[in-house]
């Protein structure tokens, strides 16, 4: 009875080892045929059938088929993901920069809206349309940035950029007007920050900020979040500081 037991244990152990390195691989890229699509909010979802295993992966909106091969680059696993606009729950989705279909390269360039900066960390087919810029001050309209107050016992944008080494991990509060707003990319609400303090040349004026909170262009916002520097969240999201899980405030 104790020899079975060791058996079993060890069996489950094996499978679970198989299980994390079926993950591993499928991170770094996974081909086969496409069982299943869909699109919405900009995005292609396709589940591919590699052979051994059913992955989804999602990239900018392109033309694809049931029974096209495809290949998927390396991407960012989102496990137990929730999709508003599919109304619908994947076990896990590989949020990809790229895939290719039928020798050709899908979800490139057209992916970033007319007078997106460069983005010289990252090829521009890592981002879905309207992704927050990830270096540099975002492009936005003009927004009158006059007048905003301090937090109580909170910092500038400028003041967060200065003392980003120091204030990595901390939870800070920063009061300013939303100048880009996109929701639903990688399963947060995104948006950029401005206050009036810092320039656009020194790339200190513009503070990207995650949450899971609903605003939109213009609003005044009361943010209080924690500090992470250089976060890289895998296929080219790279950030030199940002607010992530932000609780944000309109008023």
């Amino acid at each position: 009875m104790k020899k079975m037991k060791c058996l079993l244990l060890i069996a489950s152990l094996l499978a679970t080892l198989q299980c994390a390195n079926a993950d591993d691989a499928a991170a770094s890229g996974f081909s086969g045929k496409v069982i299943e699509t869909t699109n919405t909010a900009g995005y292609t979802y396709v589940l591919v059938d590699t052979g051994s295993q059913k992955l989804w992966a999602a990239t900018t909106e392109f033309a694809v088929k049931v029974g096209d091969a495809v290949a998927v680059a390396s991407g960012v696993p989102m496990t137990n993901y929730h999709s508003k606009s599919l109304n619908r729950d994947f076990d896990v989705v590989y949020f990809t920069g790229g895939i290719t279909l039928s020798g050709s390269s899908v979800g490139a360039a057209p992916a970033l809206p007319p007078g997106h900066p460069p983005l010289p960390t990252a090829p521009a087919q890592a981002l879905p349309p309207g992704h927050p810029a990830l270096t540099g001050p975002a492009t936005s309209a003009k927004i009158d940035l006059a007048g905003i107050k301090r937090a109580d016992g909170g910092k500038t944008v400028a003041e967060i950029f200065a003392a980003q080494t120091k204030l990595a991990g901390k939870t800070v509060s920063v009061r300013g007007k939303v100048v880009k707003y996109n929701a639903q990319i990688l399963g947060k609400n995104w948006l950029h920050l401005q206050d009036g303090s810092g320039s656009a040349e020194k790339n200190n004026n513009d503070l990207t900020v995650t949450t899971a909170a609903d605003a939109k262009l213009g609003d005044t916002v009361l943010v209080t979040g924690k500090v992470s520097t250089k976060k890289d969240f895998g296929a080219g999201y790279k950030y030199d500081v940002i607010l992530e899980d932000a609780k944000v405030t309109v008023e």
